[in-house]
């Protein structure tokens, strides 16, 4: 949850010290009128965050996969969100490392991924 933290924190400093007048001209007016300049995790399209994304299956292989493409989505979000911000370094350099954060964490579960199929698979001597 750190990378929410962070977006969270860009987007506090991106918008601190805002005038109304430049909050609807960034289409951020309903958004301000339920949650003022205070972050409040919602996808791009409003949807608010919910622990309903949070999928756990009871199988290691499931949930490691679900986990898989969980870190390939918030990678390929981080890179929307540079191509978006592409004038302000300030915004991207901590984008690039959440990204790259991601690509590590896909790294991992991949391992861990093979390491629990290769276990299920030994055969087992009693």
């Amino acid at each position: 949850m750190a990378h929410l933290e962070m977006v969270g924190t860009i987007v506090n400093q991106l918008t601190k010290g805002a005038t109304i007048e430049e909050i609807k001209e960034a289409g951020l007016d309903a958004y301000y009128t339920d949650h003022g300049l205070d972050v409040y995790p919602v996808s791009a399209a409003g949807v608010p965050f919910t622990a309903a994304y949070i999928a756990a299956k009871g199988d290691p292989i499931a949930n490691l996969q679900e986990d898989l493409a969980a870190e390939q989505k918030a990678r390929a979000t981080y890179e929307k969100l540079i191509d978006l911000s592409k004038d302000n370094p300030e915004v991207i350099d901590p984008l690039r490392y959440l990204r790259q954060r991601e690509v590590v964490h896909f790294q991992r579960f991949g391992e861990a991924l093979r390491g629990v199929q290769d276990r299920l698979a030994a055969k087992k001597f009693y």
